[in-house]
């Protein structure tokens, strides 16, 4: 397919998505398979336009002045990958595949684009509705903020310490130039420009050999920072496919015992392959039956309960930028609601002087900071460790990375503008 091709299959996509509601994802594995022409490189580059339409979305269509699929994806082009207006004409002449030539209004806002007179949550590409939302945790930092979360995401490596080190992942992935990460010390980072294909992470000898997972840098902190000892006892409540689970397992050293478990069964089906890869011996995994409880043996016996909360997931927009534009306040107040419950679990599993993690990919006081005061208001005895205390197991970067989170008195915030890692909040609580 011809690039002019590519992009009027994208502007499809969009149409596609817009008119029936439907996940990014759903809609170009159905473009895919009416249009089996296409190959697998075509695909990838279709994909790419498509997601970076929709970072942009907001801001192409500003500078378009028109919120139509065509506006989207031309705005984005001048906006994601710095094309000027010949250029992106050029991809609209002479081939009958691609989309119809530039208008002239069209050219006219290509070359007068600027969002200068923008408001904030225009600048930002995020939902108008979230923008007091985002000045509540951000003040004048939301724009930059919510442009970094508009960004491509890197494809970032944990290097299972079970299998091997850091060292020789990186070699063995040398050809696609990855790099350490700047905060974990056994985290690798794949850089990946605007139009660059996803590298198959899955098919390398380093990933069937369960040396590496495919595993962001702030998840990775996060299941670090719980401070996890390997002699504890440690309960894995949401523990979905299991990414968390296993780096607890590898900072353990494959002692103790972790126990996973997770009230949707169809998030927990893949966690059993990935235990075996990785060689985790020390892991338990408890598939709930009907409404019996999976943990009713282990009341108040946990060292450490980690909660991978339910949320909005407004910290991985980078990687599902079509939903922040499905998101909406009736969503958040379910999520609050699943975030109320599983705390409520973990408070009677904890023993004294044990921890609970909890950890969201949020970037909303709601779901973060404002669910913690909440839990510390419902149940007595328990104490939130101040960050200071939280961070101090990152050994030499502790200091700057202080220095560069969002510290509150009831946890830490990570996001892509300050750490360059997806939002994840993390606060331990104590019980007495």
């Amino acid at each position: 397919m011809t690039r002019g091709a590519r992009l009027a299959a994208a502007i499809e996509v969009i149409e596609d998505i817009e008119a029936r509601r439907r996940p990014a994802a759903d809609a170009l594995k159905d473009w895919g398979l009416t249009h089996r022409f296409a190959g697998s490189g075509d695909r990838a580059a279709i994909g790419g336009l498509v997601f970076d339409a929709l970072r942009r979305r907001s801001s192409a269509a500003f500078i378009m002045g028109a919120e139509t699929p065509r506006a989207i994806l031309f705005g984005a082009l001048k906006l994601a990958r710095g094309m000027s207006g010949d250029a992106i004409g050029g991809l609209t002449d002479g081939d009958r595949h691609a989309p119809q030539p530039l208008e002239a209004a069209e050219k006219k806002a290509l070359a007068a684009a600027s969002l200068a007179d923008a408001p904030p949550h225009v600048r930002g590409d995020y939902p108008q509705w979230l923008d007091a939302a985002f000045a509540a945790v951000f003040g004048d930092e939301r724009v930059a903020e919510g442009a970094a979360l508009s960004q491509r995401a890197p494809v970032d490596l944990r290097v299972n310490t079970l299998k091997g080190d850091r060292g020789t992942a990186a070699e063995s992935l040398a050809h696609y130039g990855a790099v350490p990460t700047p905060w974990s010390p056994d985290g690798l980072r794949i850089a990946l420009s605007p139009e660059a294909k996803s590298p198959p992470i899955n098919a390398e000898p380093a990933f069937l050999e369960g040396l590496v997972e495919i595993q962001d840098e702030g998840s990775q902190l996060a299941a670090r920072l719980a401070g996890v000892r390997s002699s504890d006892c440690v309960i894995d409540l949401c523990a979905g496919g299991g990414g968390k689970t296993l780096a607890l397992a590898a900072l353990m050293k494959n002692h103790g015992r972790i126990v996973a478990t997770d009230m949707d069964i169809r998030r927990l089906a893949p966690i059993h392959a990935r235990l075996a890869r990785a060689g985790t011996t020390c892991v338990e995994v408890r598939t709930p039956r009907g409404r019996a409880e999976p943990l009713g043996d282990l009341v108040q016996a946990a060292n450490l309960v980690v909660i991978d909360a339910p949320c909005t997931g407004v910290g991985a927009w980078r990687r599902n930028p079509d939903a922040k534009w499905r998101l909406r306040p009736g969503a958040m107040a379910q999520r609050k609601k699943e975030q109320v419950a599983v705390l409520d679990r973990a408070a009677g599993l904890v023993q004294s002087g044990g921890r609970i993690a909890y950890i969201t990919c949020s970037l909303l006081e709601e779901e973060n900071g404002g669910q913690v005061r909440s839990f510390i208001a419902r149940h007595g005895g328990f104490t939130v460790l101040p960050p200071e205390e939280v961070v101090i197991v990152l050994g030499e970067s502790t200091d700057a990375f202080h220095a560069a989170v969002y510290a509150s008195p009831e946890g830490l915030l990570m996001t892509p503008h300050r750490t360059g890692t997806d939002g994840f909040f993390v606060a331990l609580i104590q019980r007495d």
